[in-house]
């Protein structure tokens, strides 16, 4: 249970630089290597690489900008990550999500940005986080935009006895190690107490400070109270499961996960 590569997916919107000093805050903290990567797939004009498109200038000239992107992206990324001795960067002319998805092989941790509607990242360097969640098979840091900083000092585990919650716990564990207080969260009945409590002496074994907090109910939805106990525990992360049900359902009907990614004004560790 170490983190040792943290990798974070880099673009050319506009607090791309916050997270990447966010991601590398975290880094030197956990002694870890800081990997960046970034892709952009040029966008060539419809019928490319069919006989009725020309091939020639045109195509060369919107490769380069592509090209021109990702040089633009790196230079970001190392400014931003100026402090940290052990990093590397990772680019390609090709599907943002899918390169991503190949280069977690080398890495612990992937942290995404939550854009902004301000955040005028050109289409062919945007990596969806639910997509990061979905593809990858690694616990996903999503940062807020603008968030710049995280101390997790103070985290809250939005608990449900699922698997991706129980992988989300073990894989955000050398965070919670270092955690000053950290707190076990529940909406439900008395009969889960005996359950968030296991979950805080499992928590124990591994010289984690947890406390327990069954909440019933309030009419809102389980991500409100979740947020609303976060406020009230002044924690700057959420550790918890990401789509419990399949992605399809709560694209239309809701669910915890799209409304955390949302909504969350901090930072949330996901497992899926």
């Amino acid at each position: 249970m170490s983190i040792a590569s943290i990798m974070v997916a880099v673009d050319d919107g506009l607090h791309a630089p916050a997270r990447v000093r966010l991601a590398a805050g975290l880094a030197e903290r956990l002694g870890a290597r800081l990997v960046g990567v970034a892709a952009c797939m040029p966008d060539y004009p419809r019928g490319y690489g069919e006989t009725a498109v020309p091939m020639g200038m045109v195509i060369e000239e919107i490769r380069q900008a592509a090209l021109g992107k990702l040089a633009d992206a790196e230079q970001a990324f190392r400014t931003a990550a100026r402090l940290i001795d052990r990093v590397e960067w990772r680019s390609d002319v090709a599907a943002p999500a899918p390169f991503l998805e190949g280069q977690s092989r080398a890495a612990d941790l992937v942290v995404v940005g939550r854009p902004a509607d301000d955040e005028g990242v050109t289409p062919g360097m945007a990596v969806g986080v639910g997509d990061a969640l979905m593809g990858l098979g690694r616990p996903v840091l999503t940062v807020p935009a603008g968030i710049e900083h995280l101390e997790a000092k103070r985290v809250v585990i939005g608990w449900k006895n699922t698997l991706q919650t129980r992988r989300a716990v073990s894989d955000a564990m050398p965070i919670l190690r270092r955690a000053e207080a950290v707190q076990v969260f529940r909406v439900g009945d008395g009969k889960d107490r005996h359950e968030v409590e296991d979950v805080v002496r499992y928590l124990a074994l591994h010289d984690v400070s947890a406390s327990a907090h069954l909440a019933g109910p309030s009419g809102w939805t389980v991500a409100d109270d979740l947020r609303g106990a976060t406020r009230m525990f002044g924690a700057d992360l959420i550790v918890t499961g990401a789509y419990g049900y399949s992605r399809l359902r709560e694209w239309f009907f809701g669910g915890v996960t799209r409304d955390l990614l949302d909504k969350a004004s901090v930072c949330c560790l996901m497992s899926h």
